[in-house]
């Protein structure tokens, strides 16, 4: 069955960052467009994150060092992968995957079907930006990776070596330690090797998140902010989104509502569950600011500049989207970067939040149609959804538009 190639009003499902990109490329087709969010924009996992624009480190979640150190180790509030004890019999079966994707032969086969996919990111970026989106990524330079071991850094060059094995791009190289915190004198002592990296950008994601969704709406868009979608119907060659007391029809809907994707989706054939893979960020004065993104990779956390103060993000833990934060998790960020910076003051931060990333046990996005012609899924990027939202609206749009498949979107079929 085929939906018509040529819809004049679709519904989406979501106004973060791959909701309203789906939205304005569906625009730039001459489709009129709907968004629902429960919120508003950037109310999800699109408002607090670090902010980066990196397809050279987009990489799928389950790769083979996740398990290394053991099971145990999840059970621990201050481990960068965090588990609740006991974890529910769901979230066990989807660990249980999770450790059968991590695999080096699954995560190569994983990362040849992502590089198609990232290699669209900032060339979709652009295309935003030359429409007027406001808060446009900028050039991520210098991007410092700063690690207390020298081992870390030959770690990291070794998975630079892997990526480029499989067509990805990384252009990394070493930096004198004494020119690192030249660039940025937050670094401490502890710090003993770095790396620079290229070629990437930086935004601050609810500022760019929420202008998009103006540029949306100045273009003819609706905007129901406010308005929890709670059921999609699909009957006689049209699709109902009901809303509260609200029911709308459209000739298709996309379902992009991040960590609340099943409750959609499921109807529609989608087997795949997403569950929430938490992030927790907070905000700090640094004095002076860093140019550009730093990485800790030993604490797995990043650091941003945005306009007067400096993000501080990390952290994965699997819960319910809607679990309150812990302060256990800003607690372990806080120790794991206590000495590695200076000119921080760690106990003064603002901004304390946590956020919900929709995940899958593969590792890859859902993109594409469901078992419906007329409903369509954009999700399950992890930690990849602000780099990888405009690429997957692009290609999506596409493919609504003309009824057809693109390669790049193959992998990611959410019937899979």
């Amino acid at each position: 069955m085929r939906v018509n190639s040529n819809p004049r009003a679709m519904g989406v499902v979501g106004a973060g960052i791959v909701g309203l990109s789906t939205a304005w490329f569906l625009q730039e087709r001459g489709v009129e467009v709907t968004v629902f969010d429960r919120t508003g924009p950037a109310g999800g996992a699109s408002r607090g994150n670090a902010g980066w624009i990196t397809p050279s480190l987009s990489t799928p979640l389950p790769e083979p060092a996740i398990f290394s150190h053991g099971i145990r180790r999840f059970f621990r509030p201050t481990s960068p992968l965090y588990v609740p004890y006991p974890p529910g019999p769901d979230l066990v079966a989807f660990l249980a995957r999770l450790a059968r994707n991590s695999t080096r032969r699954r995560w190569r086969a994983s990362m040849r079907s992502l590089v198609h996919l990232n290699g669209q990111a900032l060339d979709a970026y652009d295309l935003l930006a030359a429409d007027g989106v406001d808060h446009a990524p900028r050039e991520a330079d210098p991007f410092v990776i700063g690690c207390v071991d020298p081992s870390e850094a030959e770690a990291f060059l070794t998975e630079a070596r892997r990526l480029g094995e499989v067509g990805q791009q990384v252009l990394v190289e070493r930096l004198a330690v004494a020119e690192a915190r030249a660039m940025v004198p937050l670094l401490s002592t502890r710090i003993r090797a770095a790396l620079r990296l290229g070629g990437q950008r930086r935004l601050d994601p609810a500022a760019f998140v929420t202008a998009l969704a103006e540029r949306v709406i100045d273009r003819g868009g609706v905007l129901r902010a406010g308005r929890e979608v709670t059921s999609v119907r699909d009957r006689a060659g049209r699709t109902e989104v009901t809303a509260g007391d609200l029911a709308e029809e459209f000739d298709g809907v996309v379902l992009a509502g991040g960590a609340s994707l099943n409750a959609l989706a499921g109807e529609f054939g989608v087997r795949a569950r997403v569950r929430a893979g938490r992030g927790y960020s907070f905000t700090v004065a640094a004095e002076p600011m860093p140019p550009g993104p730093v990485y800790f990779p030993a604490a797995s956390v990043v650091c941003t500049p945005l306009v007067d103060r400096m993000r501080i993000a990390g952290m994965m833990e699997f819960r319910p989207d809607d679990a309150p934060l812990d302060t256990r998790r800003i607690a372990a960020i806080v120790e794991s970067v206590r000495p590695l910076l200076q000119g921080v003051n760690l106990d003064d931060r603002r901004d304390e939040w946590v956020g919900s990333r929709p995940c899958t046990a593969d590792g890859l996005p859902l993109i594409g149609r469901t078992t419906s012609p007329r409903v369509f899924v954009a999700g399950g990027h992890g930690m990849e959804g602000m780099t990888l939202g405009p690429a997957t609206g692009r290609l999506l749009a596409e493919s609504i538009c003309t009824d057809t498949v693109p390669n790049r979107l193959m992998p990611f079929d959410p019937l899979r």
